[in-house]
C-alpha cells in the first residue's frame, strides 16, 4: 500500500510540475513579448499567438491524460476521447482566426469604430 501511495504522490507532483512550467512559460512570454515572435507572422497570426495556442493544447491534453486517467486505457478508447477534442480545438482555432481576420479587415480601413 505504501508503494501505491508514494507512486500517486510522485505522479501528482510530476503533473503539477509540468503544468506549472508550461503556465510559467506562457505567462513569461505574455509579459516579455519578444519582438522576433511578436512581429513574425505565420498564416496571418504572429508566432507568439501560435505558441500560446500550442502550449494551451498541450496543457489540455496533459490534463485529460492525467486527470481523466487516459494513460491506462487502451489506445482505441483513448483516441475516441482525444480525437474529437483535437478536431474541435483545430476547428475552433480556425473559426477564431478567420472571424478575427474578417473583423479586423472590416474595422481597420473603414469609417466604423470599435465600440466593444
Amino acid at each position: 500500500m505504501a508503494h501505491s501511495h508514494e507512486s500517486n504522490v510522485k505522479r501528482i507532483w510530476t503533473v503539477f510540475g509540468l503544468l506549472s512550467v508550461i503556465t510559467i512559460v506562457e505567462v513569461a512570454l505574455g509579459i516579455v513579448k519578444p519582438d522576433f515572435l511578436f512581429k513574425t507572422d505565420l498564416l496571418k497570426l504572429n508566432l507568439l499567438n501560435w505558441i500560446f495556442i500550442i502550449l494551451t493544447v498541450v496543457k489540455a491534453y496533459y490534463i485529460m491524460w492525467a486527470f481523466m486517467h487516459l494513460e491506462g486505457e487502451k489506445a482505441n478508447f483513448r483516441w475516441t476521447i482525444v480525437a474529437p477534442l483535437v478536431f474541435l480545438i483545430i476547428y475552433l482555432v480556425f473559426i477564431l482566426l478567420m472571424e478575427g481576420n474578417y473583423v479586423y479587415d472590416v474595422f481597420h480601413g473603414s469609417h466604423y469604430k470599435w465600440i466593444f
